[in-house]
């Protein structure tokens, strides 16, 4: 058994993003169509720009399945870029402030933005999502769901218990706004504070949810810090490009709350529940010293403004080292609900990852095997 690993490669505007997953298991059903579904969900969203027009994101298979089950070897695609204009494009003359532009060209000692930009663009985030939408049906095979929905965007929320009151409508309520969101009537108002932003000239951030449902307990470890499914998870999300905060359950209040009010009760499970124990609350958001505790993982995320405005930024020139404005470069008013479907994806590649580390096996059949046996092992605890 292969640990499960990942890498992407490509460039905004080059030819096409490559991905490479390996350590998938053995004989499970890869749908193609789920992948491209996941693709599809990334370019919606309310304040999107002209590059989404450009687009259509579908996957191509390149190894690792045959009749469309995973052979055990590695997983690697292609997502095609229409846009393929890289060598014909323009190189900025300043650095635009938020973006890679400068960190990159220090670190590299040149002048040329565009060869830092195209690779740090949040387009590489494609990629992401295809990984992820590959490694969470072997989630999904085991009745885990991964599910991520827009919370706030530029300092309008949804309703506080949206996912509470969305119930087992989520998929629908999600899919049926233009926000990716689980409150009809916050649309209106969050198209409102987008359109002003953009009439502006302005961008804005926001933060979303993601949440698993049906995690067995035991992933992760408490034995070393990176093994915790806290690091691990904030690693997989921080990754992402402008996200600036991660919180589990009830996040930064734990601040401020007692002792009392902060950890959750364990009580005896009713009859027929899968544990011996049960909790009235989570708000430690399903982890416990870094492991799965078999409650709902519940994790967020923030995401900066994007950084290139059409008003333009303060900058400096490249050749003369005079102040300047930032040239604009294509950009949306705000991406946050696609940035949620990139959360869902990479908090799914971790959780995939942890899972197939405690139950791996070269094939499908063996890692429900590993299952099987400690889920009973878990019901006599």
């Amino acid at each position: 058994m292969t640990r499960l690993t990942w890498r992407t490669a490509g460039e905004s505007h080059g030819a096409a993003l490559i991905g490479v997953v390996e350590g998938m298991p053995a004989g499970l059903e890869l749908s193609v169509e789920r992948i491209d579904a996941d693709l599809a969900r990334r370019q919606r969203g309310y304040g999107r720009g002209g590059r989404m027009k450009i687009e259509t994101d579908r996957v191509e298979i390149l190894s690792g399945v045959k009749g469309g089950v995973t052979l055990g070897s590695p997983v690697a695609y292609r997502v095609s870029n229409k846009d393929s204009v890289i060598e014909r494009l323009p190189i900025p003359t300043n650095p635009r402030p938020g973006h890679a532009d400068l960190a990159g060209c220090l670190k590299y000692g040149h002048r040329d933005p565009r060869a830092v930009l195209e690779r740090a663009s949040a387009r590489e985030t494609a990629t992401r999502v295809a990984a992820g939408a590959i490694a969470r049906q072997v989630l999904e095979a085991f009745g885990i769901e991964v599910f991520a929905h827009l919370d706030s965007l530029g300092g309008a929320s949804v309703r506080p218990d949206a996912w509470e009151a969305a119930g087992e409508r989520r998929a629908e309520l999600r899919d049926g706004s233009e926000f990716l969101a689980l409150d009809p009537d916050a649309d209106e108002c969050l198209k409102a504070v987008v359109d002003a932003a953009r009439a502006d000239q302005d961008s804005l951030g926001g933060s979303f949810e993601v949440r698993a449902l049906g995690l067995p307990p035991g992933l992760g470890s408490y034995q070393s810090g990176p093994e915790r499914m806290t690091a691990r998870i904030g690693a997989a999300l921080f990754a992402i490009p402008a996200i600036k905060g991660v919180e589990f359950g009830i996040g930064f209040e734990v601040a401020e709350r007692p002792g009392s009010d902060v950890h959750d009760p364990i009580v005896p499970a009713p009859a027929g529940a899968p544990m011996r124990y049960a909790r009235p609350s989570n708000r430690a958001g399903g982890l416990e010293g870094g492991v799965t505790n078999g409650e709902a993982l519940v994790v967020r995320a923030a995401m900066k403004p994007i950084p290139t405005l059409r008003r333009g930024m303060p900058s400096v020139d490249f050749a003369t080292g005079e102040a300047t404005q930032a040239t604009y470069q294509r950009s949306d008013v705000t991406s946050v609900p696609a940035c949620s479907v990139v959360g869902e994806a990479v908090v799914a590649l971790a959780l995939a990852e942890a899972f197939l580390e405690k139950y791996g096996g070269d094939s499908l059949a063996q890692v429900r095997a590993a299952y099987d046996f400690h889920m009973d092992e878990v019901r006599r605890v």
